[in-house]
């Protein structure tokens, strides 16, 4: 019987086929350098094999050693590698859904602002995002960016936003209860109906920002830089204004309540003598 030969075109898609299927590829190579290696020291098997056996171990506790530590090396950059993906994927998804202005885009940027504080990512860079009637309560925002974000109708209560740029942001009837915003950045923020009852911002930037109608009862504003602030109506109880810069009389005449607030002393006389009842009465 004649056997056909085989043709260079036949031999180069078999070739292709089997390069195709990784885990057949893989077997062909071990099996090719087994019988060479195998073939290569079959001398040393029947001539020497007590010290040949002795050096194949050796190499062996090598092997395991190279495992051990290569395999460590691997499954730790991986994980890095994972985990900077994820966390360039929920930046990714906040910049797609900035100036969106829908409640699916607010609670979708909510969602990647939590899992990025799961990564021990706190400063977002939230500018121009909705975040209107949301739940941002014992969030991590510190360092964040959110010059001129819609944070209306929200829950920010416990919140940290300590050193966050908060410029033009609203955050008009929500509330910042017992949130920590020390030395931040909210000039020209609107604040008007807002909860900020035992809220810190000592030490922050509220330059020309409105509080109209604001409960900052217990807050701390001590050494907050005021000029220009709107405190029209606002409920100041127990609040700390010591030492708030550029502070005056006539922007305290406004609120609705000084009662047991804390002033300086140039203040709290000013005031004694033009309406003493703000200091006495209690909202």
């Amino acid at each position: 019987m004649r056997l056909k030969p085989i043709s260079l075109k036949k031999i180069r898609k078999r070739s292709e086929r089997v390069i195709e299927k990784p885990v057949l590829t893989s077997f062909l190579v071990l099996v090719i350098l087994a019988a060479l290696v195998l073939g290569l020291s079959y001398g040393y098997y029947v001539e020497d094999n007590y010290n040949f056996v002795g050096q194949v171990l050796a190499e062996a506790h090598g092997m395991l050693f190279d495992i051990a530590v290569i395999g460590i090396l691997i499954y730790w950059l991986n994980e890095n590698g994972q985990k900077n993906l994820r966390i360039r994927t929920y930046k990714d998804e906040i910049d797609d859904f900035r100036l969106w202005e829908s409640e699916e885009a607010a609670f979708r940027t909510v969602g990647n602002i939590k899992r990025l504080n799961r990564h021990n990512i706190f400063d977002v860079d939230l500018v121009n995002c909705h975040l209107a009637k949301t739940n941002l309560s014992y969030v991590n925002l510190n360092g964040a960016n959110l010059n001129s974000a819609n944070v209306t109708n929200s829950n920010l209560e416990h919140s940290t936003l300590e050193n966050a740029r908060m410029n033009q942001t609203n955050f008009e009837r929500s509330n910042l209860n017992r949130s920590q915003m020390q030395k931040s950045y909210a000039s020209g923020a609107n604040f008007d109906n807002t909860f900020l009852m035992a809220a810190n911002l000592s030490g922050a930037f509220l330059i020309k920002a409105s509080f109209k109608n604001a409960f900052l009862t217990e807050a701390n504003l001590r050494g907050a830089f005021m000029m220009g602030v709107d405190l029209e109506n606002a409920t100041l109880y127990k609040a700390d204004l010591r030492d708030a810069e550029g502070l005056t009389v006539e922007q305290l005449l406004q609120a609705k309540s000084l009662h047991q607030a804390l002033l300086d002393e140039s203040l709290e006389a000013e005031i004694q003598k033009l309406n003493a009842d703000l200091l006495e009465r209690s909202s």
